[in-house]
């Protein structure tokens, strides 16, 4: 069979040799979480499944939407023999596995991770090696009935609203061999008033003699070169200086990569390990209310990408479609995303590294009690943080959506959550912007930006727009759910400020008879009110010169959430230059600039 999404899955640091894992696996569904005792670790499977789409998916083979709460997975590999050398070893990569994961090779456990949104990495070493066969058998459990952060995914019931559950691989799984002494990925660092990046490179060892060689290229042309020890620091830092009339700067639209290799030389001058990258030199700064990038405001006209597929759920079906889905907000004029309620695929954030177009990453936090300590998150926030770091294109992090609970005298669980994911994001990046909630409850006075979603639920133009008459004088709207009628935010400190959801606007052509849809707001009966509706909410945003963005919901439909720009099979339901007329045009921020 041809290997379904067989593009590279890490494409900011890449090695030459590598051997994709998708396609057919042994599959199992353990009703009773039982495996362990009915033999499953140790027998054939009774299934098959196509990974890397969860078996809720049809593109699985399997698309039960049912409940599994725990499923088993088992493949043989033979690892290429052309991998042996010297201290050479095997590192088994699950680029994303729902929820908690028990990995056993040749039967003995060698991993185990909790957190479908980020990736794992199991080091095969003294287990199994190059030439060799291995046995590979992962169970994972996925309760979606039990708190935790899930995102999107369905809660309860066979579909129960939301998306198709995403139990099991539903992310690549690879393999690459490397050395006893091998590069880590790095953490890159653009420097725009430097004209330079800035490279912290962890090493799996610091043996004497050791050299870290990095080189700056820019269409294939080296520009700069500049190498250090290995053997004095943890992680060794260099910087690589771009030539004056070299500076190209990443932005909107701009999608300029610098390529970069990295080699790691011991002491006999040996090449041990080597690895390609990339980086783009942008900067994110904030003047008064404005969010500059490179120094030049930029009016943040985003769109709620959800990335959820008919046949795949939240697994992009093909590498083109992600490529694709950016493609088609572009088209309609937004330079940017709020990639929401998911941790995206890493070739998601390339495509749009490689386009100039503006990220928000976020974290798939729906589902966790607000009540609960929520230390599960933390972890897989930092490792997002950590596996999303270098990618130009995002431009702030937010790790909470919508978040709700009543201010009283006492410090909450949610107050706690809220500052640790700020805290996190803060710690682990200092060269980007971190709002500590979108929409809802502001609990961290600190935050670099403030927000509110503001859809129009009351059908009622003239009332919304006066929900930002007051943000020159320090009360910017705020969201307090009618259900609960009570304040949830601290005091607003002055920061700038966007409307991070707006629009939503229900336009459902394909269910005339409102059965199957819905969305915020009163119905367009037709695109040219749809058109309407949205140029004067879009006029509002543009026009104010204390606001610096807005995010329109949304991209597609997803499921009966039928407010989209187009279709959830990405069809289109009208021309996006028209969508894109709207927007087209200088934001009262930014004129301000001139």
């Amino acid at each position: 069979m041809t290997i379904p999404r067989s593009e590279y899955p890490r494409p900011q640091f890449v090695r030459d040799d590598w051997l994709c894992l998708n396609g057919l696996w042994q599959f199992e569904i353990d009703a009773g979480d039982s495996g362990i005792a009915r033999g499953l670790l140790n027998r054939e499977l009774t299934g098959e499944i196509t990974v890397p789409f969860s078996p809720s998916t049809k593109m699985s083979g399997i698309g039960n939407t049912d409940f599994m709460i725990v499923v088993w997975y088992r493949r043989e590999v033979d690892i290429p023999a052309e991998w042996a050398g010297p201290c050479q070893k095997v590192l088994l990569h699950f680029q994303g596995v729902s929820t908690d994961a028990t990995v056993w090779v040749n039967g003995k456990e060698v991993y185990r991770h909790r957190g479908g949104w980020t990736p794992f990495t199991v080091d095969l070493g003294g287990v199994v090696g190059p030439g060799q066969r291995a046995t590979i058998v992962l169970r994972a459990r996925h309760d979606t009935r039990k708190r935790g952060a899930y995102g999107k995914q369905s809660l309860a019931g066979v579909e129960g609203g939301g998306c198709t559950r995403i139990t099991g691989i539903w992310q690549t799984v690879w393999m690459e061999p490397v050395g006893e002494l091998h590069l880590k990925r790095p953490r890159i660092t653009p420097d725009v008033a430097g004209h330079r990046f800035r490279i912290s490179q962890p090493v799996s060892q610091n043996r004497k003699g050791l050299r870290l060689r990095a080189t700056l290229l820019w269409d294939g042309r080296e520009l700069a070169s500049a190498e250090v020890p290995a053997d004095m620091d943890f992680a060794p830092m260099l910087d690589l200086v771009i030539p004056e009339g070299e500076v190209r700067l990443w932005g909107p639209g701009e999608g300029n990569l610098y390529d970069i290799t990295l080699a790691l030389i011991d002491a006999g001058g040996n090449v041990v390990d080597k690895a390609a990258a990339y980086a783009g030199l942008r900067s994110i700064t904030i003047d008064g209310m404005a969010v500059k990038i490179n120094g030049r405001t930029v009016f943040q006209r985003l769109v709620l990408d959800q990335g959820q597929y008919l046949d795949s759920s939240l697994t992009g079906p093909s590498d083109e479609m992600l490529k694709k889905d950016i493609e088609l907000a572009m088209e309609a004029g937004f330079n940017g995303a709020r990639f929401h309620e998911k941790v995206f695929e890493e070739r998601s954030l390339y495509h749009a590294d490689t386009l100039g177009y503006l990220v928000w990453g976020e974290f798939g936090d729906w589902g966790y009690d607000v009540d609960g300590p929520g230390l599960e998150m933390v972890t897989q926030w930092l490792e997002e943080l950590a596996r999303d770091y270098n990618h130009p294109c995002i431009i702030g992090w937010c790790g909470l959506n919508e978040t709700v609970k009543a201010l009283d005298d006492t410090i909450q669980p949610i107050d706690d959550i809220t500052r640790a994911m700020f805290l996190a994001a803060k710690a682990m990046d200092t060269s980007r912007i971190v709002l500590d909630a979108s929409g809802h409850a502001h609990r961290v006075p600190e935050t670099d930006v403030w927000d509110s979603h503001d859809y129009d639920f009351k059908n009622d133009p003239a009332e919304w727009a006066a929900h930002h008459d007051k943000l020159a004088d320090g009360e910017p709207h705020e969201n307090i759910p009618n259900w609960l009628g009570k304040i949830i935010n601290l005091r607003y400190g002055g920061q700038p400020y966007f409307c991070s959801e707006i629009g939503g606007l229900w336009w459902a052509p394909r269910d005339a008879d409102n059965e199957k849809s819905w969305g915020y707001g009163g119905k367009a009966e037709s695109e040219q009110q749809f058109l309407e509706m949205t140029k004067f909410y879009i006029d509002r945003m543009l026009d104010h010169p204390q606001i610096f963005g807005y995010c329109y919901t949304q991209l597609t439909d997803t499921g009966t959430e039928q407010n989209g720009i187009v279709y959830q099979d990405r069809s289109l339901k009208f021309d996006l230059a028209k969508f894109k007329a709207l927007q087209d045009r200088p934001a009262a921020i930014e004129l301000l600039d001139e």
